[in-house]
């Protein structure tokens, strides 16, 4: 790539659910704009984060993990990946290190091996495995398929994002800057917020319920305090039935406080102003196989 040969365009991460996609996605991008849990299929909304470089734009777009759908939510995320898999100039596939290469990666290595775009490979998790059990999956995954690079990384410690960046770039078109310098993502506050209250909620509950947990940002006021000026966040959470309510809430309120805490804290850092956060918990029941609920809360 010469000096005057600037490149920009978009590039996807793909794998299976809990592939390491959103950590990788925050880390390049060197801010929050996906949220990210231990639990699989978190990730709802695709969000761009933008990567500058002196002689490149790298626009990363995160996508739910492909499944095996057993929703209409299910069906609907995995119609956006599709979409996005052929508007895209790069995709990733993403394979975690610590996970041998299973039935799930070569499904989804079989729905993009058709793609007309530049496919390359990333070894996610590397700081959770020995030298010599990488090696075994860089072999393994240069065996299930034809990847124009292959690269091992770690979202979490770091290590080879420098490189991830470089091979993506490499690969981009030759373009003039998509966005402004000043530009991390292109995804609405709103949306970002209430998925700082849903990534809080999501932290340490049962395995049924992430599926069934979504947020809806009621309303936003700019609201002057004694203290000086703060946002007054009104925000609902959703769930499917009455039992996930007593759940989310906690004996006495206990659960939901900590969950306002921690919602708030990131939010402030999001909008680099104060918060006050009002919470409150309410029941669609099957929302997620509901067309009328879905539309409403944003799907």
């Amino acid at each position: 790539m010469t000096q005057d040969e600037y490149r920009a365009g978009f590039a996807c991460f793909v794998g299976r659910p809990n592939a390491g996609k959103s950590t990788l996605t925050n880390a390049i991008v060197g801010s929050k704009v996906a949220i990210t849990s231990d639990r699989p299929q978190t990730t709802r909304h695709v969000v761009r984060g933008v990567v500058h470089r002196e002689n490149s734009q790298v626009i990363l777009v995160d996508t739910p993990g492909f499944h095996k759908p057993k929703t209409l939510l299910g069906e609907r995320l995995n119609d956006q990946v599709r979409q996005i898999w052929g508007d895209v100039d790069v995709v990733g596939m993403c394979v975690p290190a610590n996970e041998k290469i299973g039935p799930g990666d070569r499904f989804i290595y079989k729905q993009i091996s058709g793609l007309k775009v530049k496919k390359i490979a990333i070894v996610t998790k590397t700081d959770l495995v020995s030298k010599a059990r990488l090696a075994e999956q860089l072999v393994a995954v240069n065996e299930m398929g034809d990847f124009a690079d292959i690269v091992p990384c770690s979202g979490t410690s770091g290590e080879q994002l420098d490189v991830v960046i470089d091979v993506l770039s490499k690969h981009m078109p030759v373009s003039p800057q998509l966005y402004p310098d000043d530009m991390w993502t292109d995804e609405p506050e709103r949306v970002m917020i209430a998925e700082l209250v849903r990534e809080a909620a999501l932290e340490g509950v049962q395995e049924e319920l992430p599926h069934s947990i979504a947020v809806l940002i009621e309303e936003i006021e700019d609201e002057d305090t004694p203290d000086g000026p703060r946002k007054k966040i009104y925000a609902e959470i959703y769930v499917e039935r009455s039992s996930q309510k007593a759940i989310i809430i906690g004996k006495g309120g206990s659960r939901l406080r900590v969950v306002g805490t921690r919602a708030r804290k990131e939010i402030a850092k999001l909008i680099g102003s104060r918060v006050y956060l009002d919470l409150h918990v309410r029941v669609a029941k099957d929302w997620q196989r509901n067309p009328k609920h879905l539309q409403r809360l944003g799907f």
